[in-house]
Order: C-alpha cells, then structure tokens, then sequence
C-alpha cells in the first residue's frame, strides 16, 4: 500500500531517473558537436568566394595565382638555372676574346700581327653576338610560351569554376595590399576596376584546383594563400 509518506519517495526517483536521462542525452550531443568540422561556405567554397554563387559574379587575382602555382613556378626556376649555364658560357666565350685583346695590344697598330688578330677578333666578337642574340630570343620564345600556356590553364580552371558554382561573370583584380608611398601603388589602387567586392573572391578556390591537379589530384601543400595577406579590397 502506497502511503502520503512514500509518494514524494517515488516521485522523485522518476525525476531523478528522467533528469540523468536528459544529462546523458546532453552530454552526447555535446559530443557529437565538438566533433563536427567547422562551417564553410556552401559549396565546399572557400569563404572569400562566398557570395560568388549568390552574385553570380566573382573577381579573380591572375597575378597572385602566377606567383603560388607550383608548377609554374617550378618550371621557372628550371629555366632560371638553364639561363644562368648559359650565362656562365657567354662569359667564358667573352674572357677568351678580352685575352686575344689584351694579346693583340702587343703589337703595333699598323703591323701585319695586329691586323690578322683584329680580323679574328673582329670575327669571334660577330660570333658571339650572334650565337648571344640566338640563346637569347629561343629563351624568351620559351618563357612566353610557358606563360601562355598557364595562362590559358588558369583561364580553363576559372571558367569551370564558374560553370559548376553559376557564375556568369568573373572580372580581373589586384588584391595586393597598397604602399601609399609608393606611386605606382597609389595609381594602381586609384584606377582598379574593382573599387569593392563582397566575398566575391574566388582567387583560393582556382589556385586550390590547379596545384590539385599539379600534385596529381592530392592537395597541394599550402605555401600561403590569399586567406593569409593582407588585402586593400575589404572583406576578405
């Protein structure tokens, strides 16, 4: 038989009983929480390129991806060392000649010596500007046509990045910070196209894609992105 005395008794037993139920229950939850990832924009998106989407127009730093695209970058430092060999034998080519002038100042100006060592020097010195012109303009054909080509693959990576996140416009920009005591700075900022943009941004997510597909579809290493420099275009 339940008596007065013993109700209070059992109701607090089901409270008890319910109050370590909506604990435990809460304590999971917390759990599960703490072990999401944290928010990013819709879209897998990087959050500089947020608003891209909702827009349907974003901006892109050409420059900026010349400078962090691996491949490009290794490819210049390929061709710096190659120029430097080339230099290193220009030079050598240029020392033999200054040594046959030095040589041939040892003999008078009007003697027969004189004469055959001029018209051979005369005739190594036509060689080598030759031969120096030759490396120099098959170097600059090759830089351009590197330059050309990354252009072009950036072009393509921007043009499916918009394709997939429905953008229909995507302008050009410089997002490198502004040096007020610099001139060509100050004009720069004053005739930029893009006097604001709203998370329009979609410089991280190209570069992202291309040193992707530069690394053989792994993630590249990040060596710094737009997300970590300053920038004059607010937000970022």
């Amino acid at each position: 038989m339940k008596t007065l005395v013993s109700r209070p008794v059992v109701l607090t037993r089901k409270k008890a009983v319910l109050a370590l139920a909506v604990a435990a229950a809460l304590t999971t939850f917390g759990l599960l929480e703490a072990q999401q990832p944290a928010p990013v924009a819709a879209g897998g998106v990087d959050p500089h390129g947020a608003n891209a989407s909702k827009y349907s127009v974003a901006v892109v730093d050409i420059s900026y991806i010349f400078k962090k695209h691996e491949r490009f970058k290794a490819t210049m430092d390929q061709m710096k060392k190659e120029m430097e060999t080339i230099e290193a034998e220009l030079k050598t080519d240029r020392e033999k000649i200054a040594a046959q002038e030095q040589q041939r100042s040892q003999f008078n100006a009007g003697s027969v010596e004189y004469k055959k060592m001029d018209d051979d020097i005369a005739q190594q010195m036509a060689q080598f500007n030759l031969k120096m012109g030759k490396l120099r303009k098959e170097f600059l054909e090759r830089e351009a046509k590197v330059y050309y080509q990354t252009y072009l693959e950036v072009v393509y990576q921007v043009n499916q990045y918009a394709k997939r996140q429905n953008i229909g416009l995507v302008l050009r920009f410089n997002g490198e910070p502004v040096d007020p005591n610099r001139r060509d700075d100050v004009l720069r900022e004053i005739n930029k196209p893009v006097v604001v943009q709203d998370n329009i941004d979609i410089t991280p997510d190209v570069l992202a894609l291309i040193n992707r597909d530069a690394s053989g579809g792994q993630p590249a290493a990040q060596t710094g992105t737009q997300a970590t420099r300053p920038s004059q275009l607010p937000p970022r």
